[in-house]
């Protein structure tokens, strides 16, 4: 079983607004981040831990500005927690392993679907082609991931 950890080496290689969103709780401006409209099939990770966190097969298009999902891949690398910044209460997503910030998690998601829409950062994110998972190490996700055009 692979360990995902965070790591120095990992957080030195960050861009400057991948480090602000992952290592700052920062949030990407609604409707720049470059995985919102990707529509390839394959898996998301965590960019510093590399642990995998949602698949293709779960993402559609909420109309939210941010890539969103329905569940995660692996339900014990998503660590939620109460967020009470900026005037409001909501949901924290945390990745487990790399502790990085990725986004929230709101109750209205598509109803037939859970009822849950993760609202991700792409600067959180990195992403792995279906075609590229089994080299790199994610063969055992395959299954999940269906091409969604």
């Amino acid at each position: 079983m692979t360990k995902y950890h965070k790591s120095p080496d990992a957080i030195a290689a960050l861009s400057p607004e991948e480090f602000r969103v992952t290592q700052e709780s920062g949030t990407e401006r609604p409707g720049t981040g470059k995985y919102l409209g990707n529509k390839a099939p394959g898996i998301y990770v965590d960019i510093v831990s590399g642990e995998p966190l949602f698949a293709s097969s779960a993402k559609y298009e909420s109309g939210c500005g941010w890539p969103s999902f329905v569940k995660p891949i692996e339900t014990d690398n998503i660590v939620e927690l109460t967020d009470s910044s900026h005037g409001m209460v909501r949901t924290e997503v945390r990745s487990r392993h790399g502790d990085s910030h990725l986004g929230h998690v709101f109750p209205d998601g598509p109803p037939d679907r859970g009822g849950l829409r993760y609202c991700i950062n792409s600067a959180s994110l990195r992403f792995i082609h279906r075609d590229d998972m089994e080299a790199e190490g994610y063969g055992e996700y395959v299954d999940q991931v269906e091409d969604i055009g």
